[in-house]
C-alpha cells in the first residue's frame, strides 16, 4: 500500500517514514502543501498523514482542496495544533482522523491500519487466498500452515496483488505500490518480483494478462 506523508519538520519526517516503512508500506514523502497537491493530482494513494503547519500553505487549505478535487483518499491529519476547536474544524474540512503532536508511533500506526481497515471493507486486516494467509500488521505470510519468508517488495507486490483479486493490475500500478517515488526502479522489476512469488507459492497463482499487467483471480 502507498501512502503520502505531508510534514515539514525534518527530524519528525525522518522518524514517521521509518515507522510506515518498517511496517511494509511503501511511502512518499512531501514537505509543502503544494507539492503534495501535485502528487495527489498525479499519483494515486491509499492514505495521506497531512501536518497543517506547512511552509507554504495551511494544511486545512491542502485538505480543502483535495475534497474539493474529488480526492476520497483517507487522510489522518497530524499536527501540534490539539485546541476542541482545531479537531473539529479539521474533521469538518473532510479529515477521517485527527492526532496532535507529541504522539506515539504506535498510535499512529494502529490508527493507520484502522483507517485502511475502514476503506477496504474488512473488520480484520488479515488476508486469506486459498492457502496463503497475509498478516499485514506483522508483515507475515504462510503457506499451507507454513512461514514463508519474503523479502519486502515481494510481500508488498503479493499484498497488492491479493487485495484486488479479480483486478488486472498495470505494471505501472504495481510499481506505485512497491516503489516510492523518485526510486530507480529496473525496467523489469516487477517480472522478477512475481517470478519470484510463482516460485514460492504456485505457477498459476499470478496470471500475466499480456499487454496490460497481472492479474490474481477471486477465491
Amino acid at each position: 500500500m502507498r501512502l503520502l506523508l505531508v510534514e515539514d519538520d525534518a527530524m519528525l519526517g525522518r522518524g514517521v517514514l521509518a515507522g510506515l516503512k518498517k511496517q511494509g508500506y511503501s511511502v512518499d514523502w512531501m514537505s509543502a502543501g503544494q507539492s503534495a497537491l501535485q502528487c495527489l493530482d498525479e499519483e494515486e494513494y491509499d492514505l495521506v498523514v497531512l501536518d497543517l503547519g506547512l511552509p507554504d500553505m495551511d494544511g486545512t487549505d491542502v485538505l480543502k482542496l483535495m475534497r474539493k478535487a474529488g480526492c476520497t483518499t483517507p487522510v489522518i491529519i497530524l499536527t501540534a495544533r490539539d485546541s476542541i476547536a482545531d479537531r473539529v474544524g479539521g474533521l469538518d474540512h473532510g479529515a477521517d482522523d485527527y492526532l496532535a503532536k507529541p504522539f506515539d508511533s504506535d498510535e499512529l500506526m494502529a490508527r493507520i491500519r484502522a483507517l485502511l481497515r475502514r476503506r477496504s471493507g474488512r473488520a480484520d486486516r488479515t488476508i486469506l487466498y486459498r492457502d496463503i494467509v497475509l498478516y499485514p500488521d506483522a508483515m507475515r505470510v504462510t503457506y499451507h500452515g507454513a512461514d514463508v519468508t519474503l523479502p519486502r517488495r515481494e510481500y508488498m507486490l503479493l499484498q497488492e496483488l491479493l487485495t484486488n483479486t479479480g483486478r488486472v493490475l498495470t505494471r505501472d500500478q504495481l510499481e506505485q505500490a512497491v516503489y516510492d517515488m523518485g526510486q530507480d526502479v529496473a525496467s523489469n522489476a516487477i517480472e522478477v518480483h512475481v517470478h519470484h512469488l510463482r516460485k514460492k507459492f504456485s505457477n498459476d497463482l499470478i496470471r500475466t494478462i499480456r499487454g496490460v499487467g497481472y492479474l490474481v483471480e477471486k477465491a
